[in-house]
């Protein structure tokens, strides 16, 4: 398959405490499959100090969640807007999200490619 199959890959890496309502928003969208990882990083949001056992440390790896959807009849641009809406508290560290294309899929039970394996 070319890069332009119509499947694009939306990664949104968000607060943990955001995820919920995220979850709402893509059902909502017409996007509810999704992958799920907690990871770590560090962008805009500030570090934080913090102590252990008396010993002071730098904190600048924040938890976050990544968010892997990808959408092949449900147009990205709908569901980057959804993202970006639940994930929104309006402070620095709420998160980015990035649209891939996406060359090809299969679906492993059935063998399907394409659009059709979304």
């Amino acid at each position: 398959m070319s890069a332009d199959s119509g499947i694009e890959m939306v990664v949104a890496i968000i607060r943990p405490a955001r995820l919920e309502n995220v979850k709402r928003a893509l059902v909502e969208a017409g996007a509810p499959s999704l992958t799920v990882t907690n990871v770590s990083g560090r962008g805009s949001q500030p570090a934080t100090k913090s102590q252990w056992r008396g010993e002071e440390y730098v904190v600048d790896l924040h938890q976050k969640v990544k968010i892997e959807c990808v959408v092949a009849d449900t147009p990205a641009e709908d569901v980057v807007e959804a993202i970006r809406e639940a994930a929104c508290t309006g402070e620095p560290g709420d998160g980015k999200i990035f649209v891939l294309p996406v060359s090809d899929a299969c679906q492993v039970r059935t063998g399907k490619r394409g659009p059709d394996a979304v």
